[in-house]
Parts: C-alpha cells; structure tokens; sequence
C-alpha cells in the first residue's frame, strides 16, 4: 500500500514539475552576476535557489489579461463592497482594537481605512497568495519583457528582503505578482514601509497583526495622508462643460471654483482651499460622477486603479457605519 502511495506522489510530483519547469538559469546569470557584485551574496547560493526556481506560465497569463481592465466599476464594487467583507471588517476591528486604535493615533489614519485595504488585498488574512515569490518575481523578471525591468528591481529587493528579515527566499509564498502577507506589499514596499510596530525586531506581514496593521498605516501616512480631510463625495453635473476634466486624470489639481465654473458642484460642503479632480464610474444605471481630493489620490498610491480606491473608501464607510 506504501509502496503504490509512493508511486502515486511520485507521478502527481513530476506532473506538477513537468507543468512548471524550473527556469533556464542562463536568464538569471547576469541578475546573479549584480547580486553577488552589488549586495555582497554568495553566487553558488543564488545558483542553488535558483536551480529550484520554476516558471510559472498561469502567471505570465494573468498579468496579461487582468480582469479588473474591462471590468465596469458596478461589477468591481460588488466584488469589495459585499456583506461578507463588511461582516468581516466589523470582526477585524472588534478583533484589533487596540493597535488599530494605537496607529490611526501614530500616523492620523482612519481605522476604516486600514481595516478596508486588509479586507480588500486577503480577506483579512484569509488570502495571502498562494505562489512562491521567488517564482513569480523570476518568471515575470525573466519571461515577461515588457515589464521585466520593474520585475528583476522587485526580485533584487525581495531577496535583500529576505537576508534583511532572516527568511528563506524560497518559501514565501505572495500573489501571481509577487504581493506578499495580508497587507499585500510587493518587496520594495515591504522595504520600504513596513514597520515593527511592537517592537520585536521583526516585520512579519503574514502573521504579526501589530506589524500588519501598523504597516498599512505607515505606508498611508508616508505618502501623505491628511488627518481630518475628506477623501470624495458624489458630484453634481450640469450641462457637458465638465466633460473637460474627464481626461484629466484623478490627480487633484483643480480648486472647487474652477469646477463650479464646468457645471460640477460637491453633494457635501468641502474645504473650499482643497484640491479637487473628476472621476467618472460606470454604474449599472449608466455613468456616476465624483469628486475625489487628495486623501483619495494617496490610496491610488496603495493601487493605482480608482476603482480600487473608491472601493477601499465605500468599505470603510460600511464599516464604520456598523461598528457605531
């Protein structure tokens, strides 16, 4: 009976390893060549981690045709702002009270906020990636041309990431693009904003909720949040001069005045010094129209889609709403 359960991992084993072969090492000869140069590591260990490195060609289809692309803001909505996530963020916050409370003190961001972007990117935990990094940062430094220059950067940081943290680079385990523990960082994030926030000389993402949620507060506060200031509210459109500002970008750069000027006027009073921009979304009901300031510019730093910015917002406030 051992011997055909052996027979049986055997063959399921070298199936899995025939659909994902380990990667031409030729390809990764020079990155070597620059590790061991640059970052002082020892070339025989980058040959033997990537000797058991494997090409993932799911991944190269994924990033090729991601759905949120043409997908419709409605149907993207659904997705996010969904009673299970909502039930969910109420069982976060009721969870993590304490450090949420404690960062949104430490860098003025929102509780909701935070709550929502863990919600968003795992499920609160649930769903932290099921690759290796080491396999999907190799296959799309390696295998994917056009954005192979931002990959073989993310690969080079995963790796110090790794020596930095004392892990081995071959069990991490992230998202198809190599986002890694519930908050989702890619490497030169991870790096960049992650923080030990409770002091045990560590950043663990995937486990360690101080760090975690702390995390996601930093990387807002760093990239400007404004405590207090609001982040968007529904637009009010007259006539079609405002159609102007619909290829301008979310970025905020124009004053409330310019835009009553082009027939726009916020549903809810603003700070009238705030910097303001248009958003157009596609509703089941045809297009919706917001105006978005700069604290909903800074979550497009976190994901640069608006969708998934207004997403993270509407969540938060279904939260909110619950836990008062």
């Amino acid at each position: 009976m051992i011997r055909f359960a052996l027979l049986y991992l055997t063959l399921i084993t070298g199936t899995a390893n025939a659909a994902h072969p380990v990667i031409d090492i030729s390809k990764a000869s020079d990155f070597i060549e620059k590790m061991t140069r640059q970052h002082g590591f020892d070339k025989a260990e980058l040959q033997q981690i990537f000797s058991q490195t494997r090409y993932r060609d799911d991944i190269i289809q994924a990033i090729s045709h991601p759905a949120e692309s043409t997908m419709p803001w409605h149907r993207y909505r659904n997705i996010f702002v969904k009673e299970s996530r909502i039930a969910g963020g109420i069982e976060f916050w009721q969870q993590h009270q304490k450090t949420l409370q404690r960062a949104q003190e430490t860098y003025g961001v929102p509780v909701e906020i935070i709550v929502a972007i863990i919600g968003i990117e795992s499920r609160y935990g649930k769903n932290t990636g099921k690759y290796r990094v080491i396999d999907s940062l190799s296959t799309l430094a390696f295998y994917y041309p056009k954005r192979a220059k931002f990959f073989r950067g993310e690969l080079e940081h995963f790796l110090l990431l790794s020596r930095e943290e004392n892990v081995d680079p071959t069990q991490s385990k992230g998202s198809y693009a190599g986002a890694m523990g519930q908050p989702q960082f890619i490497a030169s994030s991870y790096r960049h904003y992650a923080v030990d926030f409770d002091g045990d000389g560590k950043r663990d993402l995937w486990n360690n909720m101080d760090d975690i949620i702390g995390s996601v507060a930093n990387y807002f506060s760093l990239h400007k949040w404004q405590p207090g200031k609001a982040i968007t509210t529904r637009a009010n459109i007259s006539g079609d001069r405002y159609k102007t500002l619909l290829d301008d970008g979310y970025k905020p750069k124009y004053r409330l005045s310019k835009l009553a000027m082009l027939g726009i006027s916020p549903s809810h009073t603003l700070d009238q010094n705030a910097s303001a921009a248009l958003l157009e979304l596609e509703s089941s009901d045809g297009p919706e129209y917001w105006v978005v300031l700069d604290n909903f510019y800074v979550i497009t730093r976190y994901n640069h889609s608006p969708m998934y910015a207004m997403a993270a917002h509407q969540l938060g406030q279904k939260i909110l709403a619950r836990m008062k």
